[in-house]
This record gives C-alpha cells, structure tokens and sequence, in this order.
C-alpha cells in the first residue's frame, strides 16, 4: 500500500511556490507515494482526509489560516501525520497561526545580506539517517535567521553573523537550518534552505529533503 503525501502551494509568489511544490511532487513520486498537489487551503478543511495522509508538505509563504484550518493540520500531525518543507513555504507562513508555529519548531524574523549571501551549512551537531554521510557545503542564498523552538534536534547549523545587521552586536551563535521534532505522534522536519527552485532541488540539499520527508512519513 503507497504512502499518501499532501502538497499545498500557494502564498507569496516571490518562493515560486509553484515550481517548488513540483519538486516535492516529483521527488515523492519518486519514493513512492501517492501525491494530491492542491494550489489552495481549503485542502486544510477536512479533518479525517488529512488524517488519512502519511505526509503533508506546506509551501505557502504568509497567508492565513482560519482557526478549523489550524486545528485540522494540527490536530492530523498531532495524530501521526509526518510533516515537512523548506524555507517560508513552511516556516514563515501563516504568521496568525500560533499553535502552527509551535508544531513546526520554528519561524523566519530575518535574512541579513539578503539573497546571495555566501555561508556555510554545516552538519550537526546532532546526528540523523537524513545527515548521515553528508559533508558541509557552502550555499549562496537567502541565510534565515530563525526562532526556533528549543526542543528541536539540530541537524545542521549555520554561523552567525556574516552579514551586518541589528544581530551583529550580539556575537557570534549557531543558527539551526535543518531539524526534527515530534508533535504529538507525528514527525516534523524542516530544511531553511530553499528562496528559489535552484536552491531547494541542488545537492546535497535534495538528498537532505528525500530523507527527512521519508523519514517524516515513517
């Protein structure tokens, strides 16, 4: 019996998200799953159809969710349903949602330097099936400056700062990019990496995001 994924797009177009839910969709079909793509949140309406997923990927930067909306992806990860995603499409979206934010272990605040700022990614410092093997790399992106829940477990860092900004003052610190976390019964990863189509589907960073939806997924 296939794995049943979920992929809503939509939200800010500057993340074509678009072409990033494409990604998913064909790396998903690749694993194995049956996917449902949905350019809008009343996917988000039905409880009991969420319930039956294996995975739902968000990549929806902004918009809003109604309260049932929030409740109903909560409540079917919370149940066991895997989550995962990149960059805003999952964790600089619906900024109203506080229930979501806790769920997903993170929200986007800042990108210091913008798009292509040069930085380093690097593994750590806890260790995972969906880092094992892979070696630090440099990315020349979007570098998110994230909240993050303190219970994640960090899969991979970034160093801060390298672009001037308000944070400078503060001193050097370790940014979490890739992490997991439970919810209730259900798996939570997230990857930071991902402004553009590029980014999200370049190596090292797709292998990343085929195993932590896998594993997400059970």
């Amino acid at each position: 019996m296939s794995k049943k994924a979920l992929i809503v797009w939509g939200g800010w177009d500057g993340h074509q998200p678009k072409a990033v839910a494409a990604i998913f969709e064909k790396l998903l079909k690749q694993e194995g799953f049956e996917v449902t793509v949905s350019d809008s949140l009343d996917s988000f309406n039905d409880r009991s159809k969420l319930e039956a997923l294996n995975l739902i990927v968000p990549c929806w930067t902004a918009g809003q969710l109604t309260g049932d909306q929030q409740g109903n992806v909560c409540g079917a990860v919370a149940s066991g349903v895997g989550i995962a995603g990149c960059h805003g499409g999952m964790c600089d979206a619906f900024r109203n949602a506080c229930e979501y934010q806790f769920m997903t272990g993170g929200q986007w605040v800042a990108h210091p330097g913008n798009d292509q700022t040069k930085y380093m990614v690097k593994m750590g410092p806890q260790k995972s099936p969906i880092t094992e093997g892979i070696k630090d790399f440099e990315v020349s992106s979007e570098q998110y400056y994230m909240h993050v829940d303190p219970a994640i477990k960090v899969l991979a860092t970034t160093h801060f700062p390298v672009a001037d900004g308000p944070h400078v003052g503060n001193g050097p610190l370790e940014m979490p990019v890739v992490w997991t976390k439970v919810y209730g019964k259900g798996k939570v990863f997230y990857s930071s990496l991902g402004h553009t189509p590029a980014v999200v589907e370049a190596e090292p960073h797709l292998t990343i995001l085929r195993r932590g939806c896998n594993w997400a997924a059970k």
